[in-house]
């Protein structure tokens, strides 16, 4: 009877456990994680580190002792492979890290090459490996993906900021166009790029700020915000008409600056300072391409030169670019490179080709150029993004349903400012169709 009672209370104890264990995974996965997953992950660790190290060539063999015994050499017996040494696991809200102090020789490109086999072998989501001093490698565990189900991280909000959703590490991803001006961002169809763009625009829509939109694929994307646009061009010739319009005001503003013994719009009194500008370019590709005639290149090429204008000097001045494609290639032209080179944020989500990839983040770092071909298709949203201080980072855009941005983009239509200059330039180019 006695032992009847202990196993139904052992069953019972075993399924609160199990209960409450997932009611934690499930609401509290920081604190499963601490109570239950570090601590195996951390005897994974500790206990394969050793045969790791040896099947992917981290450890070292050192040569066998000899010495002399009257005219004979006499060898000892061979060494064991010695595995680099490992401090103990440090665990961290997401996962865990571990400090390896190389072998005189080694370089952390030997454990780049191994990561996969760190993930298989402690059984975590991924392993980055950095090097954060010579004769160092720093290991960084993630448990579980933590872009899987984001959530809704705060940033503080200022002027041309934009919470656009959540970095591997959980912390929010900002897109600060104070920081980094001009942002390039390239994704393949579906995967994710104009749910950015919309997440972008909804942040910014509450700003005072101007929001020019470039969509030469007849407005259909950026067209359903055009109630908060300032200027919506949707095919070149407007485009054109458009970027001749702000490099125009972009030289008024020079002209201000000077005027005013300042170096930016930002060292203005408030009542002399004019309205911050985002040109919002989708589909970079319909600029560049040509179809052969005069007409095409001549307008190609005007768009190649004003947009390096605004790239190269817009910054100080409030003008922004966020250029957007699903194909970057030096293909387009040698504008388009010389165009990438001034756009200092790079966003990469899944793309069709090995070089836009590289296009896009092959100039910053090579890693980053594979972990960006690695994203797969169900991972809408994902992408690889650079940060301000030139690092980069996996992150994933928060979902804003397309009838929510377009409200929030209506609901703020009332704030949209005036750019006559831009206008004109629009009107102008109506009067010469007709």
């Amino acid at each position: 009877m006695n032992g009847a009672i202990a196993l139904a209370f052992g069953l019972a104890l075993l399924a609160w456990v199990l209960v409450v264990g997932d009611l934690l995974r499930r609401h509290r996965p920081a604190w499963h994680w601490y109570l239950t997953g570090y601590p195996l992950t951390a005897c994974r660790v500790l206990f394969t580190w050793r045969k790791v190290a040896m099947l992917n060539d981290l450890s070292v063999s050192r040569r066998p002792h000899r010495g002399l015994l009257g005219d004979l050499v006499v060898k000892g017996d061979p060494l064991r492979p010695v595995a680099p040494r490992i401090s103990f696991p440090r665990a961290t809200p997401l996962g865990l890290t571990v400090v390896v102090r190389l072998h005189a020789g080694q370089t952390p490109a030997t454990y780049l090459k191994a990561a996969e086999a760190f993930v298989h072998a402690w059984k975590v989501h991924a392993v980055r490996v950095t090097s954060p001093e010579r004769g160092l490698v720093l290991l960084t565990a993630t448990a579980s993906d933590p872009l899987e189900r984001p959530g809704l991280a705060t940033a503080p909000t200022a002027l041309l900021s934009a919470l656009i959703g959540a970095l591997e590490s959980g912390g929010a991803w900002v897109m600060d166009l104070r920081l980094v001006p001009h942002w390039l961002i390239a994704g393949a169809t579906r995967s994710g790029k104009s749910t950015l763009l919309a997440r972008l625009i909804t942040q910014l829509a509450p700003q005072p700020v101007a929001l020019i939109g470039i969509d030469c694929k007849g407005g259909m994307e950026l067209g359903l915000f055009a109630g908060r646009l300032s200027a919506l061009a949707t095919c070149r010739r407007e485009a054109v008409a458009v970027l001749a319009a702000l490099v125009v005001d972009m030289q008024d503003r020079m002209s201000a600056c000077r005027s005013a013994g300042v170096r930016s719009i930002w060292e203005l009194p408030d009542t002399l300072r004019p309205v911050p500008v985002v040109v919002i370019v989708d589909e970079i590709a319909e600029l560049y391409l040509s179809d052969g005639t005069r007409e095409s290149k001549a307008e190609a090429e005007q768009c190649s030169v004003l947009l390096l204008r605004l790239a190269q000097l817009g910054a100080a001045l409030g003008l922004h670019l966020v250029v957007a494609g699903q194909r970057v290639g030096s293909d387009l032209g040698p504008g388009v490179t010389a165009l990438r080179a001034q756009l200092g944020g790079r966003i990469c989500h899944r793309v069709n080709d090995p070089g836009t990839a590289e296009m896009t983040l092959g100039d910053l770092n090579k890693d980053a150029v594979t972990v960006a071909q690695s994203i797969t298709a169900t991972e809408r949203g994902v992408a690889v993004c650079t940060g301000p201080d030139g690092g980069w980072s996996r992150a994933r855009s928060h979902l804003t349903p397309t009838e929510e941005a377009i409200a929030i983009a209506q609901r703020n239509s009332g704030i949209t400012p005036e750019l006559p200059a831009i206008r004109r330039a629009l009107v102008a180019l109506e009067g010469d169709d007709k």
